[in-house]
Parts: C-alpha cells; sequence; structure tokens
C-alpha cells in the first residue's frame, strides 16, 4: 500500500515523484513514452523486465528504458516501509530543456544498442543529489519550473559521468531506441521467478487473452501448465544435486508458499519433496 506520494509535474507531464510504500505490495509500471531513473533511500525492490529481473537495494539507483515493469516491494523482518524516488525522462521535455543544438534528435548516435536497465551504486554525487531532491519535496514552495529542469540536466550528467555532447546523446539512444518484445525471451528471463500469467502477460505488452492464444500456439500447453512443470522439474534438480534447503529451493523456482510448493510437487512425483531427496 501506497502510504504517501508526493510529484512535481514540468510542462504538464509528471517529473519528480517520491513514494513511501508499505510492503508487500506489488504493481505494474507501464513506461509507453518514457524512461526513468528509479532510487531507492530505504528498503529491497525487485523489478522485472522482459529480460528478467533486477533488485534495488537500498541506496541504489537503476535506470529503465520505455516498456513495462512489474515492480514488487519487499517485506522484511526489520523492513516497515520502502522509500522511493523517481525522475521520469520523455523525450520531448528533453528536446526542449536543452539547446537546440545540443540534441536535435535524441537516438542519432551510431552503433547504440538499447539498453532494458541499468545500475547505478550511490556515489557521494548521487547521493547529495538524492538529499536536494528529498529538501525540495520537504520545501515544494520553492520549486519552480526553471529549478526543475536544472535538476533533470544535473541528473542526466551524473548519469552520463560526463558533459560530453556524445556520450549524453548515447544515453538518450541506449533508452528510447526500439526494443522488440519476443514472448519465448520474456518467458525464458522470467521463468523461475514469481511472476504470475497475468503479469507476463503484461511484459509482454498484451492482453491475457492474446498471451494465453500466443503461448499455447508456441508451447502446445497453457501459460499456468509448462510455468508449474518447468518450475516442478527446476525443483527437481536442485533436491537431487545441491544440499540447498527445500525452502530456499522452492523460492529459487518462483514459489513462495512452502506448504503450496510441497503439495505440488507430491501431487507430479508421488513424493514429498523430503521424501523425493531421501530416495
Amino acid at each position: 500500500m501506497i502510504t504517501e506520494h508526493l510529484q512535481f509535474d514540468l510542462f504538464g507531464k509528471k517529473a519528480f515523484e517520491k513514494a513511501v510504500v508499505c510492503p508487500p505490495f506489488r504493481f505494474t509500471a507501464v513506461l509507453e513514452d518514457e524512461a526513468c531513473f528509479y532510487f531507492t533511500i530505504h528498503g529491497t525492490v525487485d523489478m522485472y523486465s522482459p529480460k528478467g529481473k533486477v533488485t534495488n537495494h537500498e541506496n541504489e539507483g537503476v535506470v529503465m528504458r520505455c516498456g513495462t515493469y512489474l515492480n514488487g516491494f519487499l517485506a522484511t523482518e526489520d523492513m516497515e516501509y520502502c522509500e522511493v524516488i523517481a525522475v521520469h525522462f520523455y523525450p520531448n521535455i528533453l528536446r526542449s530543456i536543452y539547446d537546440k543544438d545540443l540534441l536535435a534528435r535524441i537516438g542519432e548516435v551510431a552503433d547504440v544498442k538499447p539498453i532494458q536497465y541499468k545500475k547505478y551504486p550511490n556515489t557521494v554525487l548521487l547521493k547529495n543529489y538524492i538529499e536536494s531532491l528529498q529538501f525540495y519535496f520537504e520545501n515544494p514552495a520553492l520549486v519552480s519550473e526553471e529549478l526543475l529542469k536544472l535538476k533533470m540536466k544535473e541528473l542526466i550528467l551524473l548519469l552520463a559521468k560526463t558533459d560530453n555532447l556524445r556520450a549524453i546523446k548515447a544515453l538518450f539512444a541506449s533508452l528510447f531506441n526500439p526494443l522488440e518484445i519476443d514472448l519465448r525471451a520474456v518467458i525464458e528471463a522470467n521463468l523461475y521467478h514469481n511472476v504470475s500469467v497475468e503479469e507476463l502477460a503484461a511484459l509482454c505488452k498484451m492482453s491475457l487473452s492474446s498471451f494465453k492464444r500466443s503461448f499455447t500456439k508456441q508451447y502446445g500447453t497453457s501459460p499456468a501448465r509448462y510455468l508449474r512443470e518447468r518450475k516442478l522439474e527446476k525443483a527437481a534438480q536442485l533436491l537431487k544435486n545441491t544440499n540447498l534447503r527445500i525452502s530456499d529451493i522452492a523460492f529459487d523456482t518462483g514459489f513462495t508458499d512452502l506448504a503450496h510448493f510441497s503439495k505440488t510437487f507430491q501431487k507430479k512425483f508421488g513424493f514429498s519433496p523430503t521424501n523425493f531427496r531421501l530416495n
């Protein structure tokens, strides 16, 4: 549940936002025409994308290119809340806050491959930048359009790690160039994660019904059955070949409930996970 949310708009679009969340909490973020810098101030966030999962720990940032993401705020015994700051990049806003000669066209740099996401560990400069945003969220009366432009340009320089024109253009090109979505690649990248069929459909940018039809056509079975079988087969391999705890194996293969994992495993193999390992 989101317990606090603040945002600053620039040119009518959400540009800077801060949220405090009570975990566990999951939501799907659709970045249609934008990229996003996401910084975790407190807590841990799992982010699922068409390319797989990335975990953002406390005091870490990640840049996410345009696309669809599933964000999960994790609950732990000592974690009462998660706090994050996001900065949104839109091509038209980036063009408007830079001189025309500087960014005539986003994405014009040759030989730049699109990225799904890129992590940024905490540095002194990044720490100071986040603290400055915290100050403005606490004092919104001080915020102006010109200030927001400056703060966005400051972050871009930090992410590009230079004021070099080519490096900044390359960063933008990697974030906004088209990235093809392949259903099989999305499935394989998220096969052993705790991602539902509905969430996989969202990551593929498809409706649930279209996703199920495409999946059945390619795999010859339903998504739920295929995912369950692959996860159980992986669990059986880990029981045979490792000394991992059964609870860890369940978690590593995408099960969040140990009782459900044991029941499902026994139904397929005829043994409980413990007896399967002993036999």
